[in-house]
């Protein structure tokens, strides 16, 4: 994959095919950084990138960071080896100098507009004489390299759409391949660096299809064999509209932040796409890797509803929850979450332990989107305990030593599993136990008791959550207080 600013979804999306592409054919994954736009160019990006697809469980084989046997990896440290390409092209007459101003060409540009046509360059430096040439040359005008659009291109076969060809010379002018301050365009650069490091296939989007043509040409001239190419369809908004990048809202580090899991992103820009053989969430990489084959893609636009991404995290997070070494680390992710959210609100150490830590994550498997709805309101009952006193208790109801016997009476019998559907069925016989105390009233005397809290979760899932240990300790606490 190619590189101008930071990775977003329709970055990742390529980069991931590629991956795909490269692990189905035991190939190499290439990252190569392509900065020879100066005037684009993002400080930090290229390592952010890397630091991105690192993120996301698909690190390249070679890049910039890791090297590799065809580097520099960078195209702005290989401005050398376009140069002799564009010096070879040059020599052969497939390409020559053009020493037009930019005021010439922004004239081209505004007369094209207002006869309402598509600029283009007029190709007059391609009839210079060696002559003129040479006395522009000794005048030290400043030029660039523009590579001759012949006619008649050859159709090629591309790995998603077909049998394609673009007649790009009678469309648009001879393109500039060598700028004034010795970078290479793309269109250079990328034929020459994919030759050179060997590249086989070329997994890119859909809008440089019809560039390929030009491309085309280029290795025709240098005499070289092209790799294959396959262009994939845009990633669209569900509503058909270009995602935007403005908002800032599709850059990876956002996910990241929120406290999505890569596999959850993975999953759904491929779910909204195609080249795999049914639709189902919930893929993993591995899976990703083995049911991937190119003829599948189609060549519509994959259109990507961001709404239902937490329902992607919910899955991934169900299934982390459930392997044991991926639940390690969220154990000690969520331990640290529960220390900054709650630090200054005197967490007890035991809350903090391992195993509890443990419980509360194997029995809200399924229940949340992210780790981090552990720590909202709703679940702060879970890791500081609360300060109840006795008179509190008494003001909902009288019979406050009868209810907490009997709850603690209910707990050690329920020395096992306690299950949601049980315990709702006990705490309605227990109340027929009191003398005079309502149902609702006994449920907001044991909320309060729990969790210190009048609204919530139902009592219930407090117990299940909090466990019998724990509910104990609670109750006994609040009576003795």
């Amino acid at each position: 994959p190619v590189v101008t600013g930071f990775l977003h979804l329709g970055g990742l999306r390529t980069a991931l095919y590629n991956y795909v592409f490269a692990k189905n054919h035991q190939g190499t994954f290439i990252l190569r950084v392509e900065d020879t736009d100066q005037t684009r160019v993002v400080p930090g990006a290229a390592e952010g990138i890397e630091d991105m697809l690192d993120w996301a469980g698909i690190p390249p084989d070679e890049s910039p960071r890791r090297g590799g046997s065809f580097g520099p990896y960078q195209q702005s440290r290989r401005l050398d080896l376009y140069r002799r390409a564009s010096d070879v092209l040059l020599e052969r007459g497939a390409a020559y100098r053009c020493f037009c101003t930019p005021q010439r060409l922004e004239l081209l540009k505004k007369e094209a507009l207002r006869s309402q046509q598509t600029p283009r360059y007029d190709n007059r430096c391609r009839h210079l004489t060696p002559t003129e040439v040479s006395e522009k040359l000794s005048r030290g005008l400043d030029w660039v390299v523009r590579f001759r659009l012949e006619k008649g291109v050859e159709p090629f076969r591309d790995l998603v759409y077909g049998w394609n060809k673009h007649e790009v010379a009678d469309v648009e002018g001879d393109p500039v391949i060598l700028k004034g301050d010795g970078f290479p365009t793309y269109h250079l650069a990328n034929v020459v660096d994919d030759h050179y490091m060997g590249i086989s296939h070329v997994l890119r989007g859909t809008e440089w299809l019809t560039s390929t043509s030009k491309h085309l040409l280029l290795y025709k001239a240098f005499g070289w064999d092209p790799p294959q190419f396959g262009h994939l369809p845009l990633l669209l908004n569900k509503d058909g509209g270009k995602l935007s990048k403005r908002q800032g809202d599709i850059f990876l580090e956002r996910f990241a932040q929120e406290g999505y899991l890569p596999e959850a992103l993975l999953d759904i820009i491929t779910n909204c796409g195609s080249g795999f053989a049914e639709k189902q969430m919930g893929r993993t990489l591995e899976e990703l890797i083995s049911q991937f084959e190119i003829g599948r893609i189609t060549t519509h636009s994959a259109l990507l509803d961001l709404e239902k991404l937490p329902e992607f995290n919910r899955i991934h997070l169900t299934r982390h929850i459930e392997n044991e070494g991926l639940r390690q680390k969220l154990i000690r992710e969520l331990q640290v979450l529960v220390e900054h959210v709650f630090g200054d609100q005197q967490v007890d150490q035991e809350v903090l332990e391992k195993e509890y830590v443990e419980r509360v994550l194997l029995l809200r498997k399924g229940h949340i989107s992210f780790l981090k709805n552990l720590v909202s309101s709703d679940y702060s009952y879970l890791w500081v305990r609360p300060l109840v006193s006795r008179e509190q208790l008494q003001t909902i109801s009288a019979e406050v030593d009868e209810i907490g016997k009997l709850v603690l009476g209910l707990m050690t019998k329920q020395a096992a599993v306690l299950t949601m559907e049980e315990l709702n069925k006990d705490l309605r016989s227990l109340q027929k136990q009191t003398k005079e105390t309502k149902y609702s009233s006994m449920m907001k005397l044991l909320r309060l008791a729990l969790s210190g809290q009048q609204h919530g979760p139902s009592v219930a899932e407090m117990m299940v959550t909090l466990g019998p240990k724990e509910v104990c300790g609670r109750i006994r606490k609040a009576l003795s207080s």
